[in-house]
């Protein structure tokens, strides 16, 4: 083990379960669930390769406690009936195998809980919504909380017989009970509403019924919302209020935070550092004495050792961490820390597939989430010489896995280092994250004594065919794009003239002061790129406006980036022109359109982010250099469709093995 993480790697015992370490799997709704809402074996397999990789506990994603009332997600886990049983003692049994311990979280969604899946109108604690614009629920009476109280408690029973060693009660995040712990969804006049106690009221009659129904010997978990972090909601000094009350019937606190408005605290912001939240566990914890779990962003093993060495937290809760490195426990004990995939918190696969895109849980850089490294049992039968163009994410994961196959593999670059436009993107400060991909995958490559690098070397089908490949990856990538608008090719290609696109924000960024007040920004398209010029200006004081020819700016984005932008936009005054049309280009000046009617705009600073396009200026003259020859051709990434990361990362993996079978090669 390595000493420098001995109190990650040190044991806990709670009750009756001891954790051979002390990281946490956090539950997270994954969309894995069959659609009568039991285990299937993909999601049996997810949660397995959690535990194979050393996690000392794994709480299992919220788990549905009456149906359809409280149902939450697309396809949700669900725990109201015996029938469900068996498959979940299947999962517990596939991962006490490991070593794991494991913990399940019940949930009932209350307002969160949506009419057009349920059939029903949602219920709650009053008629308040659980976020802006959501649907109006019905209040409980007393005697339907204290059914649903039961049914938690009936739920908590099944747990244990299905080999769960411990129960968590979900308290937070805007579901049912939370909707009753929080000022600005309880406004209830009786003894379930008003003050600290009677609010925590419904969450104590559901913890009694938890611990009759579990017995003496299961640890109970309740997470909470320590810090609701919107106007009206509790503080740290009102969650510490209310659990006065719970206290004694708990012996882990999962101490989260925020709500639904505040979803970007929920699910964390890319920009937010390691364990930010910590102290909301260490209030909790210095107060009750008992074992708190600290979340929020910890991607480094050494930030979750420094907090447990601080005394802030008992557990370090890891999400998203191990979605995308289901080893990431193995490879920090082992000290290999180089070699975890650390998430870099895009919320795209995770956040963006589930919540509004009602598909599955992916990952944008790990490209197998329930099958993890078993395609490196793939190997060739005969030799295979694999040729890369562009070191992108997209190409650095086909060379990867094409060398990891058995390939003797060549990977030629352009330009001077390798990682392409993820390397530029996260010298924005509020994109560093994204920096740890490439890294890893820089990593990676060095380890595969049959991969070779050429940088410097702008790749040609004569040079390519100079190799001899038998498979030839085209992943060239995107380039900002920049249509025919009058005066845009002009403009930024002056010196002289004040027209910017987003590398020469990238290429110039520590030129610009801390304060820019006074200066004016205008930024020309309302998608990602758009958005991270404006979060890069605003903050420091700029006169920023926005302007998307589309009805709404952050089409396409997750649900917490949206907030995160609308937090942004809010806070700093950005001035937001939609439905909006760029018509010409000035040095210092734009002309735009709307509603028929022209408007300049003068500006001391004009960035023009309409996005990117593909970039494949070899692949034309790729498939006449090859014509008649018997290999594979593969375009992949941005040089097909300008996308995301995670598009060029699945091509990159998934594409490579598949065409190489199709060759014959496996």
């Amino acid at each position: 083990m390595n000493n420098n993480f001995k109190h990650l790697f040190s044991p806990l015992s709670v009750r009756g379960m001891t954790m051979k370490n002390r990281v946490a799997m956090m539950p997270m709704g994954s969309n894995l669930a069959e659609h009568d809402g039991s285990m299937s074996d993909e999601h049996i397999a997810y949660y397995e390769l959690r535990a194979k990789g050393g996690t000392g506990l794994i709480l299992v994603e919220n788990i549905c406690v009456k149906y359809p009332e409280g149902s939450n997600g697309t396809t949700q886990l669900r725990i109201d009936k015996d029938c469900y049983i068996p498959r979940l003692f299947k999962l517990t049994e596939a991962c006490h195998r490991h070593g794991a311990c494991m913990g399940i979280q019940l949930n009932h969604a209350g307002a969160s809980a949506m009419s057009a899946r349920t059939g029903m109108q949602p219920v709650s604690s009053s008629v308040l919504p659980s976020k802006p614009g959501g649907e109006c629920p019905r209040p409980l009476s007393r005697e339907e909380l204290e059914s649903i109280a039961a049914d938690y408690g009936a739920a908590a029973k099944r747990a244990v017989n299905a080999g769960f060693d411990l129960v968590e009660i979900h308290a937070g995040h805007s579901y049912l009970i939370s909707q009753f712990l929080s000022p600005t969804m309880n406004d209830r006049t009786d003894e379930f509403g008003g003050c600290a106690k009677n609010r925590a009221r419904f969450c104590r009659m559901v913890i009694d019924e938890v611990r009759s129904a579990v017995g003496p010997h299961v640890p109970v978990s309740l997470r909470l919302s320590v810090d609701e972090l919107v106007e009206g909601g509790n503080t740290i000094d009102g969650c510490l209020e209310y659990l006065e009350y719970l206290n004694d019937g708990v012996d882990i606190f999962d101490t989260s935070a925020a709500l639904n408005p505040s979803i970007q605290y929920q699910i964390d912001a890319n920009y937010l550092a390691d364990g930010w939240r910590s102290y909301m566990a260490r209030a909790v914890r210095e107060k009750f004495l008992k074992p708190t779990i600290a979340i929020g962003n910890i991607r480094s093993p050494q930030a979750a050792e420094d907090l447990l060495a601080k005394g802030d937290a008992d557990l370090i809760g890891i999400g998203r961490g191990l979605i995308a490195d289901p080893d990431w426990c193995s490879k920090a004990r082992r000290g290999d820390v180089s070699s975890i995939r650390k998430c870099i918190s895009c919320n795209v696969g995770c956040v963006g597939n589930r919540i509004g895109g009602n598909r599955p849980l992916r990952c944008t850089i790990n490209p197998d989430v329930t099958g993890g490294d078993s395609y490196k049992r793939k190997k060739v039968t005969r030799p295979c010489n694999v040729v890369v163009a562009g070191a992108g994410t997209a190409g650095l994961e086909a060379a990867c896995t094409a060398a990891e196959a058995g390939c003797s593999v060549t990977l030629l670059e352009k330009q001077d280092h390798i990682g392409g436009l993820s390397v530029e993107i996260s010298k924005i400060p509020a994109k560093r994250r994204l920096a740890d991909f490439p890294d890893y995958l820089r990593h990676r490559a060095a380890g595969l004594d049959n991969l070779t690098i050429k940088t410097g070397v702008d790749a040609t089908a004569d040079i390519i065919r100079s190799f001899r490949p038998d498979l030839v990856v085209n992943a060239t990538g995107s380039v900002p794009l920049l249509p025919p608008i009058d005066g845009l090719h002009e403009n930024l290609a002056d010196r002289e003239s004040d027209v910017y696109s987003i590398l020469d924000l990238i290429r110039n960024i520590d030129r610009y002061p801390e304060d820019m007040s006074g200066k004016s920004v205008i930024v020309i398209g309302g998608g990602a790129v758009g958005l991270d010029v404006v979060e890069f200006f605003a903050p420091r004081g700029a006169d920023t406006t926005i302007i998307e020819m589309m009805p709404s700016i952050g089409n396409g984005l997750d649900a917490s980036s949206i907030a995160s932008m609308k937090e942004c936009m809010e806070k700093h005054k950005v001035k937001q022109l939609v439905s909006t049309a760029l018509k010409k280009v000035n040095p210092h000046s734009f002309i735009v359109e709307q509603g028929g009617k022209e408007a300049e705009l003068p500006f001391d600073y004009g960035f023009v982010c309409l996005g990117m396009k593909a970039h494949a200026p070899i692949w034309d003259a790729l498939t006449r250099a090859f014509e008649g020859w018997d290999i594979g051709l593969l375009n992949i990434g941005d040089s097909v469709r300008a996308r995301r990361i995670i598009d060029g990362t699945d091509a990159g993996r998934h594409m490579v093995l598949n065409t190489l079978e199709q060759l014959g090669y496996l």
